[in-house]
């Protein structure tokens, strides 16, 4: 089992920064991914970025250039920092740990950005 425990949500204007936090714990395995999704109301859950084990990133388009994940020197927490938020980012952001057999979800945390 996986514990993933999230952080850092709110309510930001635009322009703003937030920093998301995912700490995870349990039976980790050294070959995983971690990441960020979200969903926004009445649409599909879809991916924000994710970072393999050995440093390696993905991003979704809409987010290159303005977001940045980070995992800390023990690699069982990721970091998403959101800078120049944009009204369409406001969703419900979840952490996602995913191994060779299993995947896990955080509970998720809103992020809401307006004026």
């Amino acid at each position: 089992q996986v514990q993933l425990v999230e952080s850092g949500g709110g309510l930001v204007q635009p322009g703003g920064s937030l920093r998301l936090s995912c700490a995870a714990s349990g039976s980790l395995f050294r070959n995983n991914v971690m990441g960020w999704y979200r969903q926004a109301p009445g649409k599909l859950r879809e991916l924000v970025a994710t970072i393999s084990a050995s440093g390696a990133t993905n991003y979704a388009q809409s987010v290159k250039g303005r977001f940045t994940i980070s995992r800390d020197n023990t690699k069982t927490t990721v970091y998403l920092q959101m800078n120049v938020l944009k009204p369409e980012d406001t969703a419900v952001y979840s952490c996602n740990y995913k191994d060779m057999s299993s995947e896990y979800w955080g509970q998720g945390t809103q992020v809401t950005v307006s004026s």
